[in-house]
């Protein structure tokens, strides 16, 4: 189950870079990737939430790791900014995300 969603969004991961490197869809190039990768990775989300996980923990670690892992890699990638507060922003997504997993489990 966690390996499945680990793969839905590293590949959801791919897919938003390709939306990027696409600039605006005109390189094509990009294009079949990013619908490939979206497609495949919606798909991943479906068999972790037919294994039995949460939607709300699969939605919102799907999201949250996403969000971080975007962010670092665009900076890398792309040289868009990170900056201490953005960085600030995605620890405290990450921090409410673990809240409500915590809390989720513990109810």
């Amino acid at each position: 189950m966690w390996l499945t969603l680990a793969g839905a969004i590293l590949i959801e991961v791919c897919a938003t870079l390709c939306l990027r490197a696409s600039d605006g869809f005109r390189k094509k190039a990009w294009v079949a990737p990013m619908l490939l990768g979206y497609l495949v990775s919606f798909t991943l989300l479906s068999v972790t939430l037919s294994l039995g996980m949460p939607v709300g923990v699969a939605y919102g670690v799907w999201s949250a790791a996403g969000v971080a892992l975007i962010a670092v890699i665009a900076r890398v990638l792309f040289a868009e900014p990170l900056t201490p507060l953005m960085m600030g922003g995605i620890a405290l997504i990450i921090a409410g995300v673990l809240t409500i997993e915590l809390t989720g489990a513990a109810g």
